[in-house]
């Protein structure tokens, strides 16, 4: 190849590698199908190479098109932030922030903390991603991330924040029918709420609490806030943040001597961002907010 391949064709690739059909792509990308067909043929007339066979349910990648698709994406999270980027140019925290945050942190501990950052700075624009998987700040998936493990990249600045406790939880309800447990043997007598495929989290934390294992739950899910509405509900006895079950009269600890798992809390971001105005603000809200939270006191 002597001529370089606009960016657009590598796009138009991505979007029909997610949507599976030009139509499906041309709707994601505000185009018109003529236009992701023919970005698709230049690309494969540059590369020298078929990217798509086409049959009944719609167009499937070939082995090329699969071995583009990770720097696509590279691309396209490289031309997000680019425009994040330019969003941010002027005087003032504008612009914006993409957070990335496990899924009960980001609904239960976050908002009251990002509509506080929205009221100072009302041209600043949140996008909030919730996961429990680890969002790669490296490569740009976020600006932001709360996570409960420490970083290690060097490329990344980190703050911790403290440390968020997990307990055993359940509804007063749940408890008046079914009784407190006295200690662990004891939970083999009532329905645990637990998780449905470990985590290094929860291969790490199953050495101290031996039992406490897939075999021995009534209710499994790989969603902390499925397992959260499940303990609010009284259908058993589960792990919660201690600070987060505290804010609720219903829910009641459980063997708070034998099961306690401390989380180490970080916010981090990319070195690069240390000098935008809007990410510098938000990651500083962050850090005012989480340790609030975990000190138990109201922000001024």
């Amino acid at each position: 190849m002597t001529t370089s391949i606009a960016w657009e064709y590598y796009r138009s690739l991505l979007a029909v590698l997610k949507h599976g059909s030009l139509s499906g792509a041309a709707r994601a990308l505000g185009i018109t199908q003529p236009t992701v067909g023919r970005h698709i043929a230049a690309l494969e007339q540059a590369l020298g190479a078929t990217l798509f066979t086409r049959s009944q349910s719609g167009l499937l990648p070939t082995q090329v098109a699969l071995a583009l698709r990770p720097h696509a994406e590279t691309m396209e999270h490289t031309a997000a932030l680019m425009q994040r980027a330019a969003s941010n140019q002027g005087q003032g925290v504008v612009g914006v922030v993409r957070i990335a945050a496990s899924e009960v942190v980001g609904v239960e501990v976050l908002p009251p903390i990002l509509t506080r950052l929205g009221a100072r700075h009302p041209g600043l624009s949140i996008e909030l991603v919730l996961s429990n998987k680890v969002q790669d700040l490296l490569r740009r998936e976020a600006d932001i991330a709360v996570r409960m493990l420490r970083p290690r990249q060097e490329q990344l600045v980190a703050r911790k924040v403290g440390d968020i406790e997990l307990g055993l939880h359940a509804h007063a309800h749940y408890l008046a029918r079914h009784g407190v447990p006295a200690g662990l043997p004891d939970l083999a007598q009532h329905a645990v709420i637990g998780y449905d495929e470990e985590s290094p989290f929860v291969r790490n934390a199953g050495v101290a609490f031996q039992g406490f294992e897939r075999k021995n739950f009534a209710w499994r899910s790989d969603s902390d806030l499925a397992q959260l509405a499940l303990i609010r509900a009284g259908a058993g006895i589960g792990v919660c943040q201690a600070r987060l079950a505290a804010r609720d009269p219903a829910l009641r600890r459980v063997l708070p001597q034998a099961f306690s798992l401390p989380m180490e809390t970080w916010v981090t971001m990319h070195a690069d961002l240390r000098g935008s105005l809007r990410c510098r603000a938000t990651f500083d809200a962050l850090v005012e907010g989480l340790q609030a939270y975990m000190a138990e006191q109201r922000e001024p």
